[in-house]
């Protein structure tokens, strides 16, 4: 079986202190994007992890393999199989791709072991906070530590251009630069610079954005020379770095890749999805 893993982009991020179980509550308004990993799962004489692009380790730390072997367990089966990953999604960008490979695998070993979806949404919470939005995927409202996730009507009628500059974020430590600014509040984009289908969640921001300034103001710097060619407003997904602005067609979309800055790699156009991959059998 096989299946496509999308990347999400976090339309808005807001973030509270700490819980008592060291987590950070999150409100977000999710959104799958057509920018995808390919992701097989067949039987196989013995267990194996395949990355043949490279982009991802090819062993038991994967993600995707963690998934799968969850699952496995879960119901109760033994046979080997054989997991092979076609990395498109940059990482670490804040796009999710990890997250998504780990979904699209879930999704793929429960069907092929009936693991129920009550298992398959707890195996999702153990493996990350973008994990359950992603066995999902769409247009979502989540929160808590990302376990709750609450579909939306899909949004469409807009495209986005994304560009991943060249710095490196660690998840981790944007969050714990956050909490030594003491919490900051993003900036916010309001209504009239939204997508119509967007606009009943305005404004959005992401308040992780001061904490990745903080780490390196070349997040700032990428920022506003994106919002000067591009005359709109741009945003950071995530912990970073990728950023996106919206634009009417993907035509557009694509006009501000093409000018972005030279350093900028990978950059591409993409548009909402409406749920997670297909699967093939």
């Amino acid at each position: 079986m096989r299946t496509s893993a999308y990347a999400k982009v976090n339309l808005g991020l807001r973030i509270r202190s700490r819980d008592a179980d060291g987590y950070h509550p999150l409100r977000g308004v999710f959104q799958s994007i057509d920018w995808c990993d390919d992701i097989t799962v067949e039987d196989a004489d013995d267990d194996a992890m395949e990355v043949p692009c490279g982009g991802a380790p090819e062993d038991e730390t994967n993600l995707a393999w963690r998934a799968v072997a969850a699952a496995r367990d879960a119901g109760h089966g033994a046979r080997p199989l054989r997991v092979v990953l076609t990395k498109r999604i940059p990482s670490p960008a804040g796009l999710g791709g990890g997250s998504a490979d780990a979904a699209a695998a879930l999704n793929l070993a429960a069907r092929r072991f009936s693991v129920s979806f009550d298992d398959v949404r707890r195996i999702a919470v153990d493996l990350g906070s973008d994990v359950p939005f992603a066995v999902v995927g769409g247009t979502a409202i989540v929160t808590g530590r990302g376990e709750f996730v609450s579909p939306q009507p899909d949004a469409s009628g807009f495209a986005l251009a994304v560009v991943v500059p060249p710095i490196t974020l660690d998840t981790a430590s944007v969050y714990r630069s956050w909490d030594g600014l003491d919490g900051p509040r993003g900036p916010e984009i309001g209504a009239n610079d939204l997508p119509p289908a967007l606009r009943d969640y305005a404004p959005l921001a992401n308040d992780l954005y001061p904490a990745a300034v903080a780490i390196d103001q070349a997040v700032d710097e990428w920022r506003a020379e994106l919002s000067s060619r591009w005359g709109v407003p741009v945003m950071m997904t995530g912990s970073g770095a990728a950023m996106f602005a919206y634009f009417p067609t993907r035509s557009e979309a694509e006009d501000a890749v093409a000018a972005a800055p030279a350093g900028a790699a990978p950059a591409r156009a993409a548009e909402p999805r409406s749920r997670g991959g297909e699967i093939v059998e």
